[in-house]
């Protein structure tokens, strides 16, 4: 068991807390706030031990300078001081003298916000590439260190890794309430144990169907995933999306022929053609070359639906078709139909099934939703992630010279 928050002890110290507040914002404004709620237990519970507060996020991709201006996190700042009510100091700069004095200075109760991590990355990749002299300038800010960013747990970044070999550190009540959450998946779910798996690319998924296969009872496939394994059944699949990759496709293959009881694939789908965008509901087996796979038909439903409704434990990650089209959405809809009505049995996996959720009116309904995307999958996949496994049981930490 990793350190946990809930038993340290961290009153009136200085707290570095690594949230994820990676959110989409559109001209300005938060469209989703979901991860910014689910940090508040932790920054709340701090606030009420009478620490001092330093809050560290990524926010986006920073490849320019350029990007800098599309990424500041004064949005979350300003957001964060309505959710808690009170003002909250700002440090565009994550390495300066400024920055420190602020940090040291800073008295119970107070919150400091640094900038988005990843502006590091401009030009040196000071974040994305662990850097320990960075990690240790950062670390010298703060007292203790609470990971509380399960999304970005599977990347050996400098603030994810890197300030934990200095400080003492544990997992705030969101990281922790994710592993044990993913902890039913890996170690005995009640079963039958049915996996859903969509999205579009096989080959990013490939290492967790492999993981997954030989837990689950029942594996859903759905999306451009599907569009794979039925081309490596050898289906024609049209001018849909698919792996090229023939070792994928063999690898396919394999895993079909040694588990060919547990998998279930599309019966029929509502397609478009490369040029037509006219939707079109079709059996599997009549695809032609220029149609394009782009939902589940009803035939594919009620199948997946009989499965779901015999399981007692139902992992989904990804969805059924482009969600985002309506024509194309219905599938998606269904499914998540199906599972609302046995709620407490499912857990959804993060990324863009999470966003598919929130954009089709299901925000609120399920209680297990991972905030984690590609941590949630390689989780389940290795059962530990680079930033899970910085967190130590044992105080092995090198003492720095303040």
């Amino acid at each position: 068991m990793k350190k946990l928050l809930k038993n340290m002890y961290i009153n009136n110290l200085r707290v570095i807390l690594r949230c994820d507040f990676n959110v989409p914002i559109t001209n300005g404004n938060i469209t989703d706030e979901t991860k910014i709620i689910k940090s508040l237990e932790t920054i709340n519970y701090l606030l009420n031990k009478n620490c001092k507060i330093i809050i560290l996020s990524h926010l986006g991709r920073i490849k320019s300078i350029e990007d800098t201006k599309k990424y500041s996190l004064l949005p979350i700042k300003n957001l964060l001081e309505k959710y808690l009510n009170k003002p909250i100091k700002f440090a565009d700069n994550i390495l300066s003298e400024e920055t420190k004095n602020i940090a040291l200075n800073l008295q119970s109760g107070e919150i400091l916000l640094l900038e988005n991590t990843r502006f590091l990355d401009i030009p040196n990749k000071l974040e994305s590439v662990y850097n320990d002299e960075i990690a240790k300038k950062i670390a010298s800010l703060g007292e203790v260190f609470v990971f509380d960013s399960f999304a970005v747990a599977h990347r050996n970044h400098t603030t994810v890794t890197g300030i934990s070999k200095y400080l003492p550190s544990c997992l705030g009540f969101l990281a922790e309430k994710e592993l044990n959450m993913l902890d039913k998946l890996i170690t005995n779910p009640p079963r039958p144990f049915t996996v859903i798996m969509g999205g579009a690319k096989v080959d990013d998924k490939l290492k967790i169907i492999k993981s997954l296969i030989t837990k689950c009872d029942h594996l859903l496939v759905c999306g451009g995933i599907a569009n794979s394994f039925l081309a490596a059944l050898r289906l024609n699949v049209g001018a849909s999306l698919k792996t090229q990759d023939a070792n994928i496709i063999a690898e396919l293959q394999k895993i079909m022929l040694a588990n060919k009881e547990k998998f279930a694939f599309p019966l029929d789908a509502i397609t478009t053609t490369t040029y037509s965008n006219n939707p079109s509901i079709k059996n599997i087996n009549e695809i032609e070359k220029d149609d394009v796979i782009k939902d589940i038909g009803a035939k594919t439903i009620n199948k997946y639906r009989q499965i779901i409704n015999e399981s007692a434990t139902i992992f989904m990650n990804g969805t059924m078709g482009i969600y985002e089209e309506k024509a194309f959405a219905n599938g998606t809809i269904e499914i998540l139909n199906i599972l609302k009505n046995c709620k407490e049995k499912v857990i959804i996996g993060g990324g863009d099934t999470t966003s598919a959720i929130n954009k089709l009116g299901f925000k609120d309904v399920f209680n297990s939703v991972s905030s984690g995307g590609g941590a949630t999958l390689e989780y389940i996949a290795n059962q530990s992630l680079p930033g899970i496994e910085a967190i130590s049981e044992e105080d092995e930490i090198e003492i720095l010279d303040l």
